[in-house]
């Protein structure tokens, strides 16, 4: 297995994964919350590297990205995993019920992927997406790749959770050329319920934006987070940032614990829309689930 970047040994043989703020202390043979970053004999380990459970080329908005490269199309590629504990994950069976995916990912080297982004620039594509499940868990398969993607001109998209610590992000924002951050809500009570850290969310939106183009998503799910007050809230603060910062409000479909939910109406996602407009820019109505 290739062994992991940010972590260093801790107690009885234990190592502590420094690359998200969960920062776990990880027993040897246990994988730490993610699933994917083991203790190997006293080495953290990345055992998703090269690990590819979905690739599709799908349309740049899907990311969704409007306001990069609009019209194109990328090389969306997954792997499994997350440091999160959604409820309403909408790609549970890689995100965190993957050992299906995961006996049934393809093996591909990050060589293999630049040449397959390369061979489909005839068909539009602009790059490689990183994306499907939390990718940055994935991070130095990530890594290799963006560097290879970005040696042959291409451009190099995440779309992720935010949940990094900030060293590891700063190495790896010179190779990105955009990102689709989830903020999930604007409450630490809601993070606290997912497992995540509003403020470390805040603070990987607000790096990014200061290297790359950043398009910002919040899931909109009726009694979690969709009073108009914190929306109001989050929009204010991605405008604190930048006015022209796209935001995303996409309506929630019945997923995985949340299975018996119900659909956000579009007139929720419409009526929020408008308490954004006061903020910013860029807010896009959206129907993804």
């Amino acid at each position: 297995m290739n062994e992991a970047m940010f972590w260093s040994p801790a107690e009885n043989g234990a190592v502590q994964c420094k690359l998200c703020p969960r920062n776990c202390i990880i027993p040897e043979g246990i994988a730490g919350l993610c699933g994917v970053r083991r203790n190997n004999h006293g080495r953290l380990c990345a055992e998703s590297y090269g690990k590819v459970s979905a690739a599709a080329l799908d349309p740049i908005e899907k990311k969704p990205l409007y306001l990069f490269h609009p019209g194109k199309r990328i090389l969306s590629i997954g792997a499994f995993g997350c440091n999160l504990r959604c409820p309403f994950c909408q790609n549970s069976d890689i995100s965190l019920e993957y050992q299906k995916a995961r006996r049934a990912a393809q093996t591909l080297t990050p060589e293999d992927i630049a040449a397959l982004a390369v061979r489909t620039v005839a068909e539009g594509n602009i790059g490689v997406a990183y994306t499907y499940n939390e990718p940055l868990v994935g991070y130095e398969f990530v890594r290799d790749c963006a560097g290879l993607v970005r040696d042959a001109g291409l451009q190099n998209v995440l779309v992720t959770n935010g949940c990094v610590n900030p060293g590891p992000l700063e190495t790896l924002l010179p190779l990105v050329n955009a990102m689709n951050i989830d903020l999930k809500g604007f409450s630490q009570r809601f993070y606290r319920k997912l497992g995540g850290d509003l403020k470390a969310v805040k603070e990987t939106i607000a790096l990014a934006y200061r290297h790359c183009h950043v398009e910002v998503t919040t899931l909109v799910i009726l009694g979690e987070n969709d009073s108009e007050e914190e929306i109001a809230a989050l929009a204010k603060w991605i405008a604190s940032l930048g006015l022209e910062i796209p935001l995303h409000l996409t309506r929630f479909f019945p997923r995985y614990k949340y299975a018996g939910r119900a659909v956000t109406p579009r007139e929720t996602i419409d009526r929020l829309s408008e308490v954004a407009d006061i903020y910013l820019r860029n807010v896009f109505a959206g129907n993804m689930g």
